[in-house]
């Protein structure tokens, strides 16, 4: 992996004396990064979001945009594919999880030192795409999430339900206490990973439905990947994709059960294949 792209941060607090416009006031313009960052977007009927989620990268952020579109109804694959994007086409619906999974073969196969997950609807903020890289980058995470509940008041009156608000925080409540770590939340749809988490998680396990976001989150826990958040302003309306009551309680019931396999699994009751290095 190039070095620019950090293992572990450097702790070094010795430094000569220099002045403030060694920072301030470059001599030279800042060197392009050396390694590769894909955003991926799995999608499904993101015709009326797409433009607007794309146009909110910062210029340079990225080297490449891929769409895995997951049999869509609406014209999401035209105009992905007008805009210059790399397209991928599931013919039949596979689910969320196995977009993902597409999308997460093509970048190890392309060399992604980096990949930025972002739901193509325009319900995240694409703005905090290379503050969210640079906690990679600087070697202080493995794992960085969007976090969407920055507070209560924020996340209602942005549109979320209080419903999802009232679950989403009970159940990163019992993921943080049950797999000893500390995200403001464990359900976004934006996150960015290093490459060796990908090349380390058995990810072609996980399921195609939408809990495959917490089996991957719990794996990266039991590899010992280093998780973070990054704070991520949030839009709820009517284009904006959601999952129903029916389908967030099945995904909560099933976000319990992949917690319960994790203790399964590390107090060696039952092994589970989620847990099963790669190979």
């Amino acid at each position: 992996m190039p070095s620019t792209l950090l293992a572990e941060p450097p702790l070094n607090p010795v430094h000569e004396i220099f002045h403030v416009d060694r920072v301030l006031k470059p001599e030279e313009i800042t060197p392009p990064r050396k390694h590769k960052i894909i955003a991926v977007l799995p999608a499904y009927n993101a015709e009326k979001t797409l433009a607007a989620t794309i146009a909110d990268f910062p210029v340079g952020s990225v080297d490449e945009i891929l769409l895995v579109d997951d049999g869509s109804k609406d014209n999401t694959v035209a105009i992905a594919r007008e805009m210059g994007l790399t397209v991928i086409v599931h013919e039949k619906n596979t689910g969320y999880g196995g977009n993902q999974k597409t999308c997460y073969r093509y970048c190890l196969e392309h060399g992604a030192d980096i990949v930025v997950m972002i739901h193509p609807d325009y319900q995240y903020d694409a703005r905090v795409i290379p503050h969210a890289c640079g906690m990679i980058e600087l070697g202080i995470c493995d794992v960085i999430l969007g976090n969407r509940v920055r507070s209560r008041a924020e996340a209602l009156k942005c549109g979320m339900p209080w419903w999802k608000y009232v679950s989403n925080r009970g159940l990163t409540a019992f993921e943080n206490l049950m797999l000893g770590q500390n995200l403001g939340e464990f359900h976004s749809g934006f996150r960015v990973y290093r490459r060796n988490v990908l090349e380390t998680l058995p990810f072609e396990r996980n399921s195609d439905d939408f809990v495959f976001d917490t089996e991957f989150l719990v794996q990266a826990v039991h590899f010992g990947f280093r998780l973070g958040d990054i704070p991520v302003p949030v839009r709820y309306f009517d284009e904006a994709s959601q999952i129903n009551f029916r389908r967030s309680t099945k995904y909560g019931i099933q976000t319990l059960t992949t917690v319960n396999k994790y203790w399964m699994n590390k107090l060696k009751l039952w092994k589970s294949p989620l847990f099963k290095p790669k190979g």
